[in-house]
């Protein structure tokens, strides 16, 4: 045994000494055959092109925006904050830091993101963005190390640092520092301060990630690398303590699009370079690398979307109105369009993937799913009487119907259609709050979303996306199926290769009967409850609910087809604040702009499609009338008295659906 270890730790020292020796010969003979190509000067560069899912472009990203300065013109402290950021050993230390790599690589490891930190040096940096294109291969990084080497010998450390800091991109559209400081600060690079300077040097390593027009994020994580950045000035004495403690974090101007970007179609644009991003393309690389990237759009769809929003929502409205559109295949999770906003141009928020508002009443189907799956059927019977007083947790928690309507004892499909509070509190009390919670996880609400298992949940009170709804609502229209959602359906590369194909994820979240009664009770929603509006002219199957909540701060919609989910939500920037008297003198709920912006929508998407049914209700626990009226006590009543009047007779007017 002793022998045939010492045999294998020599077979295994031999084969290495091998390889290293043809690695060594192999980088050398690449070193003599690889010569500097001629520099990009972005001239011939190739625009990346969004399409369509059929390959109808939808817009282009890529224009260069770039104006070149002597390194003699950036002050000093600029150029100290970049070295901070990225090189602080660049007028020492070699063109290739062996160090630098194999640190990068072992964080990476630690991690599990191999494409996370980089060790590549200022020179090798510019090697890449001058004269290589931004494939992510073996092949382009060995020439990138020997291009890098090479540069070394035939420029000084001056003239390298001064091409890099005219040609690195940081981000907005802009290359090189000089733009890049009239774009976020409004000022030429020899205006800047010590402060705005360490934001430019800290953006740079990956603008997509730390530019804080993106999210908030993205402003948590400026903010740390911002300090990153002046502790490593100050380790490299190019700052004083006292300096340094003296420092006020600049304030960043808002970005200002090109023109190409105006309207509806920016917030498509954008979101595709975000989904992007995740899936390790950097906008840098996007903006001169000729990709193609066909998204899962339907210009059908996306159209009929801007056109139901032009001509069914309201007019005349004030700068903190939001309205937003996503709709979904069912059972693949493909957004087939995408409606964030009026003009990109405007503001740069996604009112489709970004904001949030409450979602009012378009919660209560996961109560519906939650007591179905626990045996309660559509025929049981509750109280509508309001107000009613449920215990939340020791606190009397009190619930009023919408204009305090009386709907007495009824049957939990005709409180459905009728979006009745004070049975869906207790519907989902009964159903149990864990599982209310659990419904909507498996039904498309994201743990980034917050749910607290406490009586109000069934009405609504969490802040949800408006995608988060529409893939919710694309579960049950997928008869259970979930499907996470995605926009890249693939990105090719410049030689027409393909670098990437988005993959329908899919599961079965809820058993097809349960998602049979579900859809029975949201199509009587549409055919004589609060959503009329959404079905009116539509000669195919329609289901969906309406979601208003309280002060009519925010409305909803969202509703399925057997083809498509889609939800329509109008919402304010300020969640205090009343959507009513927008577009007219009469109260604003799910059931009016959000419903005739869907019917509008569906009714151009669809067009000429199959009429396709939903499938049969299958009456889970029997056709009989169940009594559910004492299932969840109500406090005392003369409790519940006191909140009709005073300081409560607002809630009147809580979560109309």
């Amino acid at each position: 045994m002793k022998i045939l270890r010492k045999n294998l730790l020599r077979y295994g020292i031999f084969a290495g000494g091998i390889g290293f020796i043809l690695a060594v010969l192999g980088f050398t003979f690449a070193y003599f055959t690889i010569d500097i190509p001629s520099t990009n000067s972005f001239v011939n560069t190739q625009s990346t092109i969004v399409q369509y899912a059929d390959g109808q472009e939808i817009g282009r990203l890529g224009s260069e925006n770039r104006t070149v300065v002597k390194l003699a013109s950036i002050p000093l402290y600029v150029r100290q904050a970049v070295l901070a950021a990225e090189d602080r050993k660049f007028y020492t230390q070699s063109a290739v830091s062996p160090v630098g790599i194999a640190r990068a690589l072992l964080n990476n490891l630690k991690t599990g993101n191999l494409s996370g930190q980089g060790g590549s040096t200022i020179t090798q940096q510019y090697a890449k963005t001058a004269f290589l294109t931004p494939e992510r291969t073996i092949t382009r990084k060995v020439k990138e190390l020997i291009i890098a080497i090479k540069l070394q010998n035939q420029m000084s450390k001056d003239q390298i640092f001064e091409s890099y800091l005219n040609t690195i991109y940081f981000g907005r559209g802009t290359y090189g520092i000089q733009t890049a400081s009239e774009i976020y600060f409004g000022k030429s690079v020899g205006k800047l301060n010590i402060s705005e300077a360490a934001i430019l040097a800290s953006i740079l390593r990956s603008p997509g990630y730390y530019d804080p027009s993106y999210s908030e994020e993205n402003v948590d994580r400026l903010k740390a690398r911002w300090q990153y950045v002046i502790d490593g000035m100050i380790s490299e004495n190019w700052l004083t303590e006292e300096e340094a403690d003296n420092l006020t974090y600049p304030t960043i101007k808002e970005p200002v699009t090109a023109g190409a970007l105006a309207g509806p179609k920016g917030y498509v644009v954008s979101w595709v370079v975000h989904e992007l991003a995740k899936l390790g393309f950097e906008e840098a690389d996007l903006q001169s690398g000729g990709y193609v990237i066909r998204t899962t759009l339907e210009k059908k769809n996306q159209e009929a979307a801007v056109r139901a929003m032009d001509s069914r929502g309201p007019k005349n409205t004030p700068e903190s109105y939001h309205q937003a559109l996503v709709s979904i295949r069912a059972g693949t999770g493909e957004i087939v369009a995408m409606y964030g906003g009026k003009d990109y141009l405007v503001t740069q928020l996604n009112g489709a993937t970004q904001s949030i508002t409450q979602a009012g009443s378009s919660f209560k189907p996961f109560a519906l799913i939650a007591a179905l799956e626990q045996g309660i059927p559509l025929t049981s019977v509750w109280d509508g009487q309001s107000p009613q007083v449920f215990d939340d947790y020791g606190k009397p928690y009190p619930v009023f119907n919408y204009a305090n309507e009386q709907e007495g004892e009824i049957n939990l499909l005709a409180a459905t259609a009728h979006s009745i509070n004070t049975i869906f509190v207790p519907l989902g009390i009964a159903a149990g709050l864990d599982n209310f919670v659990d419904v909507a996880r498996r039904a498309g609400i994201p743990n980034t979303i917050a749910l607290m298992p406490t009586p109000s949940i069934s009405l609504g009170v969490a802040s949800p996306h408006v995608i988060d709804m529409a893939s919710s609502y694309a579960t049950f229209a997928g008869n259970g199926i979930y499907a996470k959602p995605f926009i890249i359906k693939e990105v090719l590369g410049s030689n027409k290769g393909i670098l990437y194909e988005g993959k329908i994820e899919a599961q079965q979240s809820f058993q097809p009967d349960v998602m049979a009664d579900l859809t029975y009770a949201l199509r009587q929603v549409t055919s004589y409850g609060t959503g009329t509006a959404a079905s009116s002219g539509i000669k195919r199957p329609v289901a969906g609910k309406t979601g208003t909540t309280t002060d009519n701060a925010s409305a909803w919609f969202n509703g399925y087809t057997a083809e498509f989910a889609t939800t329509v939500a109008m919402f304010r920037d300020d969640a205090t604040q009343s959507l009513n008297g927008i577009g007219g003198n009469y109260a604003f709920t799910g059931g009016s702009f959000p419903a005739q912006v869907w019917n509008k929508y569906t009714k151009l998407a669809q067009k000429g499609m199959p009429k396709t049914p939903f499938p049969k209700p299958a009456n889970i626990g029997g056709t009989e009338p169940i009594s559910y009226i004492e299932a969840v006590p109500t406090l005392d009543p003369e409790l519940a008295g006191k909140y009709e009047s005073g300081a409560t007779k607002k809630k009147k007017l809580a979560n109309r659906g």
